[in-house]
């Protein structure tokens, strides 16, 4: 057996561990504190806290706080251009994965020249080699779905050319993460299960993976297995701290599959469908094409092992086949409350599912290449047409 792993993030897991910020030692004498335009870490308070915590480690801030569900390119470059005319040294990421990623991106930008999409592998992307490296970013995670908190990658969209593509190398891993369940108690039912699902799906994703391995099998299964553990309760319960540590545990050890293995095509689907429609949640895009997505895989006939063993650890204890894990995730689904996802509702129509079988293929195509199997877009057409309602 040979492999390599390298996850270089220190991370403070547990309630209460945002209090121990300034206790750290901090990359840099000024941050940019990267946040979206939403309320909810003003209205909750965690910025003003993470705001003290920096004062208190003797560290300035600026405030940028213009990032959309979805991020953009055009933020990341005001935010890149805010940071190098005011002298940050460092990025501080405050929230979901839309304001980490955002984070890691600007902290590419305030550092090197040109466009971000010069660096960008992918569609339209020149895929130049980054010249200087990053700004150091910390990241403090508010919601329980992405893992960027444990992973390099940043998903940008160029809006003019709808293309939502992911990136990253090993200098835009976080170089401190903040990992506590008590900022996550805030976030609504529906948004902790989209959440929920995309870090469930990083796991599953991350298992199926050609590329997978004994490290990356390890953080996959325990992820999968806290989810089918304690996934509804954080949504009907959000005040249940012991069903949301275990969601965010879950989260952050889908993020290191994501370092370890990584996605398969069910993003590059999920990113094509948000690439036309922003409004669409990314979780509710997972979700939306998930179980024809996996039904495809447990029909295939090449990973049924894995198959079965993703459904016992989802819950399903006496899964003998690999439809079983179709049936524990739309069990799942159902008592999450989010088996109702319509894709019509968010705009997309019938008559143009083909555009998103070409745009996630050429905007994120390399995801298909470590699919268990070929999957070519004969195979792909029906799992959208199978997906949409």
């Amino acid at each position: 057996m040979k492999f390599q792993y390298y996850i270089p993030t220190r991370i403070l897991f547990g309630k209460g561990q945002l209090n121990a910020l300034h206790t750290q030692q901090l990359p840099g004498k000024k941050a940019l504190i990267v946040t979206t335009g939403g309320q909810s870490v003003k209205k909750f308070g965690y910025l003003s806290r993470v705001g003290q915590e920096l004062d208190r480690a003797g560290v300035s801030h600026i405030l940028f706080d213009k990032i959309l569900p979805n991020p953009v390119k055009e933020h990341v470059m005001e935010g890149a251009a805010l940071a190098k005319s005011s002298g940050c040294d460092f990025v501080v990421g405050l929230g979901g994965g839309s304001a980490i990623d955002s984070a890691k991106a600007i902290a590419i930008m305030a550092a090197n020249s040109g466009d971000y999409w010069d660096y960008v592998n992918g569609g339209s992307g020149k895929g130049l080699p980054v010249p200087n490296d990053p700004l150091p970013v910390v990241a403090i995670t508010t919601t329980a779905g992405t893992g960027t908190e444990a992973d390099p990658w940043t998903v940008i969209t160029k809006t003019e050319t709808n293309e939502k593509i992911g990136g990253g190398y090993d200098k835009t891993f976080p170089v401190l993460a903040v990992v506590d369940p008590e900022l996550m108690t805030t976030v609504p039912p529906r948004l902790t299960a989209y959440q929920g699902f995309d870090a469930l799906f990083h796991s599953t994703e991350g298992y199926l993976n050609n590329t997978a391995y004994v490290m990356s099998d390890l953080y996959a299964l325990e992820a999968i297995r806290l989810i089918g553990k304690s996934l509804e309760t954080a949504v009907k319960d959000g005040s249940n701290l012991d069903a949301r540590a275990d969601v965010a545990l879950a989260n952050t050890l889908a993020g290191m599959v994501e370092s370890t293995s990584g996605c398969t095509s069910e993003h590059s689907f999920a990113h094509a469908l948000s690439a036309f429609h922003p409004q669409f949640e990314h979780g509710a895009a997972l979700i939306s094409v998930s179980c024809a997505y996996y039904s495809h895989w447990a029909k295939s006939g090449c990973c049924d092992e894995r198959m079965v063993r993703m459904a016992r650890a989802l819950g399903k204890t006496d899964a003998s086949k690999p439809s079983d894990f179709v049936d524990a995730l739309a069990a799942l689904q159902k008592a999450c409350g989010v088996d109702d996802i319509r894709m019509s509702a968010y705009g997309v129509q019938r008559e143009h599912l083909e555009q998103y079988v070409q745009n996630a293929r050429a905007t994120m195509g390399g995801l298909y290449a470590v699919d268990p199997a070929p999957l070519p877009d004969d195979d792909v057409r029906p799992i959208f047409e199978a997906s949409y309602r």
